[in-house]
């Protein structure tokens, strides 16, 4: 009798890579709030060139999705279909220039912050306060503290979904609030940044103020992922979310910050369903209270699994 034939693994159907493919890969843990699934295919590619020819070589009905360090991030608890590409050290490079900086889209922005004030270079300091990388940052327009990725990019490099290499000028990017108009499944990999000559002694104070604002102010040091939710239109999210009572709701181990209600928390045991669901009861409360409906800032990825607990 023949033996039934087994279902290829995705893996099996993808073009082969000098980096690394790895199947079924965990991602929970790798992220800031240790919550979800597994990737079907986790791919970290050597550098710009391996990832080029990977894309162009992939069957373009294979979906693709791109994370960084992951803190502002919700992996649903079914985990991601298709290929996951997380950036490595091929692509962790900087270069200090006269007036800006060159950086991988890997790299984290506080590191180019850092780099920034070796080189007695301002404008960057606002990097420090983004706890993300600087493909993340360029995807979806970072910014904090009085400044944001769209008023200080050069240009940056992407590699499309077919395999194609480009440099974008930060005019040609398509930028508003906390939104990039990359093309659908590009993979930011370098960036310039505008910088001019600065008092070293100044940068590093404007930094550790960042430093010390985010330490008063955010639950830092807890499971979380950032800001959950963009500032509307002449209003902060966070002021909505309190006033419609929502400060330390609850389902099941997720919970809304009672530091900075626009921080959900995993108090240890919660799924990303907890997560998403909690902040759905949020955006429901906030929109019965004052009519505005939030959106979501915190990126959601995968396949939904599992029921959320009732809200507390």
């Amino acid at each position: 009798m023949m033996a039934a034939r087994k279902t290829p693994h995705l893996l099996d159907t993808l073009p082969s890579a000098a980096g690394r493919l790895q199947p079924d890969a965990v991602l929970g843990p790798t992220t800031w709030f240790r919550v979800g699934g597994a990737a079907e295919v986790l791919f970290r590619p050597a550098d710009a060139a391996d990832l080029s020819r990977f894309l162009r070589e992939m069957p373009l009905h294979v979906p693709v999705s791109v994370i960084g360090a992951a803190s502002n991030l919700i992996v649903r608890d079914g985990g991601i279909a298709g290929v996951v590409i997380r950036l490595a050290r091929g692509f962790g490079a900087i270069e200090v220039e006269a007036d800006g900086i060159v950086a991988g889209g890997a790299c984290l922005d506080a590191t180019v912050a850092e780099h920034a004030l070796a080189a007695g270079l301002a404008g960057l300091e606002f990097l420090s306060g983004i706890p993300g990388t600087i493909g993340g940052a360029v995807a979806m327009n970072a910014g904090a503290y009085g400044s944001d990725v769209a008023a200080m990019l050069d240009w940056a490099e992407i590699v499309t979904r077919q395999g194609e290499v480009q440099r974008l000028p930060a005019g040609h990017i398509g930028f508003s609030y906390r939104h990039s108009g990359l093309p659908p499944e590009s993979v930011v990999v370098r960036a310039r940044f505008a910088a001019r000559p600065g008092d070293p002694t100044l940068i590093a104070t404007r930094m550790a103020e960042i430093r010390a604002s985010r330490e008063a102010t955010q639950p830092v040091r807890a499971r979380t992922g950032g800001s959950t939710f963009r500032n509307p239109d002449g209003a902060r999210a966070w002021e909505l979310i309190d006033g419609a009572g929502c400060r330390a709701l609850r389902r099941g181990d997720a919970q809304v910050s009672e530091k900075h209600c626009n921080f959900l928390l995993n108090l240890g045991a919660a799924t990303a369903a907890d997560l998403e669901g909690l902040g759905e009861e949020v955006r429901r409360r906030v929109h019965e209270s004052s009519g505005i409906t939030l959106a979501w800032e915190i990126k959601r990825l995968g396949i939904p699994a599992g029921k959320p607990e009732v809200v507390a």
